[in-house]
């Protein structure tokens, strides 16, 4: 006896049973349905959210669909429980909130924290919607003249009022940042860097003190004539008036998403006592951190 054809019969038979057919088609088409857009990071987690649970409440923020490199990352941070039980080692009250160092995790009090990451950077994703209002999140970053951010550290931005005044002392803040950063990428511009750097480390000879600060002042000022001036928008203008943040930051440093819901929380967190380097005396702690469906 042949069992062969029966198995085969058997077989086809399975096949045509809705019952087996239907979680076999939803296997199938799972994948098809929410595939991945990124290592790591699939079509559904981008209409995610993410949700922080810390020792001070819970914070929630939307990632921005216009910083991808950025939003893929944090994503893909997040899946992987990476800031489980990592603490907010920065804290500085009217200004932010930062976070993402791994080896804060288990840190002992009165270390100092904040020069860890991952061992890769993301190339800046500068937009003219996303800038540093109250609540915004960016990426930290090392003082690199390509501006490219910290592999997992972040800020949350509570921020301040400003008014006509302060702003004006926060756009040139923003232009002499600018200004040292085409500076230093411009080829053109490697000879004034040469000597600029020259004249920071001599020491006065036959020329006075006075000369040298001249030479110096006559070489930034043609440097400023050649770089395009930043102004902060109208409407970026009123939210810094109405809502407050931190103004001086923009254009330096990426925003990728912003708070949706929370923000008592980070103001709690905001007024807890620091010490000198702006860690928390008592360890303020994200519990979880996870993508929650968006409300």
């Amino acid at each position: 006896m042949r069992p062969f054809p029966l198995i085969r019969q058997h077989v086809s038979a399975r096949r045509l049973h809705p019952a087996w057919l239907i979680p076999v088609l939803v296997l199938l088409m799972f994948p098809a349905c929410n595939p991945y857009v990124d290592e790591g990071v699939r079509k559904n987690d981008l209409n995610r959210d993410v949700e922080l649970v810390t020792d001070f409440g819970t914070v929630v923020f939307r990632l921005s669909d216009e910083t991808p490199l950025h939003r893929n990352n944090f994503i893909r941070l997040v899946k992987q429980g990476f800031y489980d039980g990592l603490l907010f080692h920065r804290v500085i009250n009217d200004f932010l909130l930062q976070t993402g160092d791994p080896d804060s995790r288990t840190s002992a009090p009165g270390d100092v924290v904040g020069a860890t990451d991952l061992p890769y950077t993301i190339p800046p994703e500068f937009t003219p919607n996303l800038f540093h209002k109250r609540g915004a999140i960016n990426a930290a970053r090392s003082d690199n003249p390509e501006r490219a951010s910290s592999s997992t550290q972040f800020t949350i931005i509570q921020g301040r009022l400003y008014n006509d005044s302060t702003l004006a002392v926060a756009e040139g803040r923003i232009n002499g940042w600018l200004q040292d950063n085409r500076m230093v990428n411009n080829p053109q511009y490697q000879e004034l860097v040469t000597l600029l750097r020259q004249l920071e480390e001599e020491m006065p000879g036959s020329d006075s003190l006075a000369n040298v600060q001249e030479r110096k002042e006559a070489l930034t000022t043609r440097l400023r004539q050649d770089t395009p001036r930043y102004t902060i928008p109208a409407d970026h203008r009123e939210t810094y008036k109405t809502i407050g943040g931190a103004a001086h930051l923009d254009q330096n440093y990426t925003v990728f998403g912003e708070v949706i819901s929370g923000m008592e929380v980070v103001d709690r967190i905001a007024a807890v006592p620091t010490d000198g380097r702006d860690r928390p005396l008592e360890d303020v702690r994200i519990i979880t951190a996870r993508l929650v469906s968006r409300r």
